[in-house]
């Protein structure tokens, strides 16, 4: 990823300053026409993520003119693409490049600085309680929330969530990013992931349900984007999040409690929807378009009754895009885990000669692909221990774990099995590791537990260059063809031939003598070289070292 992000030196304090700085960037589009928040809304940011645009293209999208299927419009703009739209907006959101991200992330972890609590916040300068919640188009109604996956979901979802709940043993409180389906003005469905290694917030509705205890929930909505990127990190249960955003951030993360339960969340939030959840209820949910690239089909999740809503007075509602990969979803993923899996290999495990983790986005959702980077001839004993490593580390990531040599760009998925087809003999180069969880998708098969494959396509000896023009002479046609105005290409890797050691001086000289126009010469050097007695395909350098 690049660096060149335009990052702020220090990052946003809330969404009304990210804002700010992704228009002044130029990375706001600002669409001002009715736009029918049920049918056309996401529809129209999701080509920008399919529609073959380059990532540093993406851009961020506010819409002020929303309205419904049934013609009402909304007085809330709605934001999307703004957490994560690219890596470069990503960026932004954090105040720094690309290449410190991952290294912010772990100094935070390491050393997190707790919020402070204040009186109150902006997230709660309009207070909508009691009756007014179940007035007909009041409530969660009033709230401009899009359809994700139109044509298949069965409600509005939030989706940009921070998930507030409190484990009732230790009080330490643990923020989630979890769909929360629309089923009345002042009701709602939230489905945490229910597995081992799953939600924060499942684990503590698991005690709560023990204790036959309703569980408080708030989910705030909007904020600064180093305080909304912690959400869907995968940090352990008793760490606050907070504390972790405000070691990102700087400064502590500046709190306020909840006006009908005791759960504190970001004061700087655009909205807060407070609430709880029963013990012994549990309600159809979905279907929902989910990030495995598949439709979630109905399962019973929790029901939420909600008690308050609280907003600013200028509220944005924020969403993001999610559904099938890549979206605004995996970005916000990939950005912070691709350095988490590095960090745990290179430093935790010590593994020599890795260069790069790179999880694949596209369709996968980040999960069950993951591709190493080494360096060439890096052991063979560190390339499986890190495809073993790469495997178990996170619960569900890993199914498909690839070792790649590091002429070979990981993010390429065209390099990467060119290096499979030619680089690995499947009897000698792979490994299937059975009893692995179930992992994303499990939901839609009978089958509990999992398998893992292992492939190393590293190069294991020294081989011919790669079959394309040296790179000054794609450099130099490239030249050509945007002088002629052709057709805006998108370069690929590879894009021009490399030696990877399996070559002589004396072809150097016949490929030298070949741009130069002097290949007779050539044929009169191996016309010498004439033998008789040997087999067509007889390798050269077999007959002549014997010589």
């Amino acid at each position: 990823m690049s660096d060149n992000t335009g990052a702020a030196p220090n990052p946003p304090r809330d969404l009304h300053e990210h804002l700010a700085a992704l228009d002044a960037a130029g990375l706001l589009v600002r669409i001002d026409r009715p736009i029918n928040k049920d049918t056309q809304l996401q529809p129209l940011v999701r080509w920008q993520f399919i529609g073959g645009l380059p990532e540093d293209e993406r851009k961020a999208f506010l819409f002020t003119n929303v309205v419904d299927s049934k013609g009402k419009r909304y007085d809330m703009p709605v934001l999307l693409g703004a957490l994560a739209g690219s890596p470069r907006i990503y960026a932004m959101g954090m105040g720094r490049p690309t290449s410190e991200i991952g290294p912010a992330w772990m100094e935070a972890v390491a050393n997190p600085v707790p919020p402070v609590t204040g009186a109150t916040g902006a997230c709660q300068e309009v207070v909508i309680s009691g009756e007014a919640l179940k007035q007909p188009g009041g409530g969660l109604a009033m709230l401009p929330v899009p359809i994700s996956t139109p044509g298949y979901d069965a409600a509005p979802y939030l989706t940009a969530t921070l998930c507030v709940t409190r484990d009732p043993d230790s009080l330490v409180q643990n923020t989630g990013m979890y769909r929360a389906a629309l089923k009345a003005t002042d009701r709602l469905v939230v489905r945490m992931v229910a597995r081992p290694g799953g939600a924060g917030g499942w684990v503590h509705w698991q005690k709560y349900r023990d204790r036959k205890e309703r569980m408080p929930i708030s989910i705030a909505l909007g904020g600064a984007p180093v305080v909304v990127f912690t959400s869907p990190q995968k940090f352990s249960l008793d760490l606050d999040e907070y504390a972790v955003a405000g070691a990102v951030a700087g400064a502590p993360v500046e709190m306020v409690k909840c006006l009908t339960n005791d759960l504190l969340v970001p004061a700087n939030s655009e909205i807060v929807i407070e609430g709880y959840i029963e013990p012994d209820l549990l309600e159809p949910e979905a279907p929902f378009g989910e990030s495995n690239g598949y439709v979630a089909l109905e399962a019973f999740n929790m029901p939420m009754q909600v008690t308050a809503i609280t907003h600013r007075r200028n509220a944005i509602f924020s969403a993001i895009i999610s559904q099938v990969t890549p979206s605004e979803s995996s970005v916000i993923k990939k950005v912070a885990y691709e350095p988490l899996f590095l960090h745990h290999l290179r430093k935790t495990l010590n593994i020599k000669g890795l260069k790069r983790v790179v999880l694949h986005e596209p369709l996968t959702n980040l999960r069950p692909v993951i591709f190493l980077q080494f360096e060439y001839g890096a052991p063979q004993s560190e390339i499986w221990r890190a495809l073993q490593a790469a495997s178990s580390y996170i619960t569900a990531f890993g199914k498909v774990v690839i070792a790649v040599s590091d002429d070979i760009d990981p993010s390429s998925v065209d390099a990467v099995l060119w290096s499979m087809a030619y680089r690995c003999n499947p009897k000698d180069d792979t490994l299937v590791l059975p009893y692995r969880g179930g992992g994303q998708g499990a939901q839609y098969g009978d089958r509990k537990t999992e398998s893992a494959l292992l492939i190393d396509a590293t190069r294991k000896r020294l081989m011919p260059p790669l079959a394309l023009p040296k790179k000054e002479f794609m450099e130099e046609a490239l030249g050509i063809w945007n002088e002629l105005g052709l057709p805006a290409l998108k370069v690929p890797s590879p894009w021009h031939g490399y030696e990877l050691g399996n070559w002589g001086d004396d072809w150097t000289q016949f490929a030298k003598n070949a741009v130069e126009g002097n290949w007779e010469a050539n044929g009169l050097q191996t016309l010498a070289r004439q033998r008789s007695g040997l087999g067509a395909e007889t390798a050269v350098r077999s007959v002549e070292k014997k010589s």
